[in-house]
């Protein structure tokens, strides 16, 4: 009976243990169901919140590759075709908005006065070119007839043979790689440029048909042979070539068109390879009074 009883004390003492093993067992497995639960929500949200990088990543990089613009520095359209004008920078020239102050705010807003060199609206083409003592002129505000058709001066290519020979001598071998452009052809060239730049770009370097100086035949756009990748670019301005003709080409009768700083006067950016013929003793005044052609006619 005695041994009996100790077995059976000690069978009850296993249950209690037993059955004390399985309750930390089920607290233990409801507290991994709820922490696993946890981290598999915690998962799930964090796989969700990468998708949704990856959604932003993929919308970012395809505005990037919306807004690339692939640069032709070199722009030309073809082996017989003249360079395209590099593609401009045109700096900003928007307002920074500032505070106002209340009182101002009632004050009527004055308008600018518009530029100049712009073009004049709903002007049409003339019917014979204008002269200003004696100088033809082709500008923004002076348009010629779409039908003038001089073709490439001859007393303008005698000159620049006189001028190309004598920069030989300097080692500059230069070129006049556009001279006379017929109405037709400004039409294909100015929208080329519009399609790429946009209007209003392309008005502050590209003549509109009818109003092209080269029209006259007595503009020429010059460069340095074998130095074709500066032709129609900025980046003339900054060779031997652009220095030596800029210091030299009005002994020959030819005048730098669109000079620096001189665009509210020409109505266009600078052109340091855009000469204009007038003459030995007209280049010459022009030149050492360091003015523009409007300003020496007096219609600036």
């Amino acid at each position: 009976m005695g041994k009996r009883g100790k077995k059976s004390g000690l069978g009850r003492n296993r249950t209690y243990i037993a059955a004390g093993f399985a309750f930390v067992l089920l607290v233990g497995a409801i507290i991994w169901i709820g922490s696993n639960d946890r981290n598999v929500n915690q998962l799930i949200e964090s796989l969700d919140q990468g998708d949704e990088f990856q959604k932003i990543e993929l919308s970012l990089n395809e505005d990037k590759s919306a807004n690339h613009v692939e640069e032709n520095p070199q722009g030309t359209n073809g082996p017989d075709e003249e360079p395209l004008r590099d593609r401009e920078k045109v700096p900003f020239t928007g307002e920074v908005s500032e505070e106002v102050d209340p009182t101002e705010q009632s004050k009527p807003v004055q308008e600018k006065s518009p530029n100049p060199r712009d073009y004049l609206d709903e002007q049409d083409l003339p019917k014979e070119p204008k002269y200003v003592r004696g100088i033809l002129l082709a500008n923004k505000q002076y348009p010629l007839p779409k039908d003038f058709a001089p073709g490439e001066s001859q007393s303008a290519r005698e000159a620049f043979n006189e001028l190309a020979a004598a920069a030989v001598t300097s080692g500059i071998n230069l070129q006049a790689f556009s001279t006379y452009r017929s109405y037709d052809y400004q039409v294909t060239l100015y929208n080329r440029y519009v399609e790429r730049d946009g209007q209003e770009a392309a008005d502050r370097y590209s003549a509109r048909p009818g109003y092209s100086e080269h029209q006259t035949g007595l503009a020429f756009d010059i460069g340095e042979v074998n130095h074709e990748k500066h032709w129609a670019s900025t980046s003339f301005g900054d060779t031997e070539a652009a220095k030596w003709l800029a210091a030299n080409a009005y002994e020959y009768g030819f005048i730098l068109r669109y000079p620096k700083g001189k665009e509210e006067v020409t109505g266009y950016m600078h052109e340091s390879w855009h000469y204009r013929y007038v003459g030995k003793d007209l280049a010459e005044k022009i030149f050492k009074q360091n003015i523009t052609l409007e300003e020496y006619l007096g219609i600036h």
